[in-house]
């Protein structure tokens, strides 16, 4: 007898629990080496309001145990995303595709998504990507402050019937509130977390390797950390959160 591995997470049921991060995983790209069908639920690279290329180069930068990133959300825009990445996805049809949407203010969360819903059914549900450690310079992202994650939901909350998934920074003083605030203000799961921010520095220039300076440290030496900040959100919460950071394999 097959063992039974589906979950249902805000309304949707999935296969199975595995999915990718955003940003780490292109269904087309990869299509030769993994079919998007086989994972629980494709979560795609996050898409801008407007077209941006991201940060200038260089933007990875290996370090014992992980790999720091400083990516910057290079991005086609909602609206070319919708007319041009949307319909290569199409013919994938066992794969669930989790939409995650960026921005630098809490309302650009909202116009993206009113953007997106354009593009149907296609997209099941939203990943509201508050946390990326690597789009401003400094590190700052809305994921740090409750206010702006109340705010942020809210809106984004507003322009959907589908699934809203807060993904929230799990390096804050504590994440059991920043998770509470996120459900209070509409969110039907959260993702546990993001990259945590860090920095690297060239020993021969001594200057931070990164332009932005702060990056995002991801790898397998961040699982414990994840772990923990996973534990504290869902003692808190009465959503489904989705664990994410420093899997490497089936045991993790």
């Amino acid at each position: 007898m097959g063992v039974k591995l589906s979950v249902r997470i805000a309304g949707l049921t999935l296969k199975n629990p595995v999915m990718n991060a955003s940003g780490t995983y292109d269904p087309v790209a990869y299509e030769p080496f993994v079919d998007p069908g086989q994972l629980g639920a494709v979560v795609l690279k996050s898409v801008t309001l407007e077209p941006r290329e991201g940060n200038p180069p260089p933007r990875i930068h290996e370090v014992p145990c992980g790999l720091l990133n400083s990516i910057g959300i290079p991005s086609v825009g909602a609206k070319a995303f919708v007319e041009e990445k949307v319909p290569a996805l199409k013919k994938y049809r066992d794969a669930v595709f989790i939409a995650s949407v960026a921005g630098f203010t809490p309302s650009e969360y909202a116009m993206v998504i009113e953007v997106l819903e354009t593009a149907g059914d296609l997209i099941r549900a939203y990943e509201v990507n508050l946390s990326c450690p690597n789009l401003e310079k400094g590190g700052r992202s809305c994921a740090l402050s409750e206010d702006c994650i109340r705010e942020a939901t809210r809106l984004a909350a507003s322009k959907t019937n589908k699934p809203v998934i807060v993904k929230l920074a799990p390096d804050v003083t504590d994440i059991a509130a920043m998770g509470k605030a996120a459900v209070e203000s509409g969110a039907d799961a959260l993702t546990v977390g993001n990259t945590y921010r860090a920095m690297a520095v060239d020993l021969r220039t001594r200057r931070p390797v990164f332009a932005n300076v702060v990056a995002g440290y991801s790898g397998p030496a961040i699982k414990p950390l994840t772990l923990r900040a996973v534990y504290e959100t869902v003692r808190a919460v009465d959503v489904p959160v989705i664990a994410s950071g420093g899997v490497m394999t089936a045991e993790d």
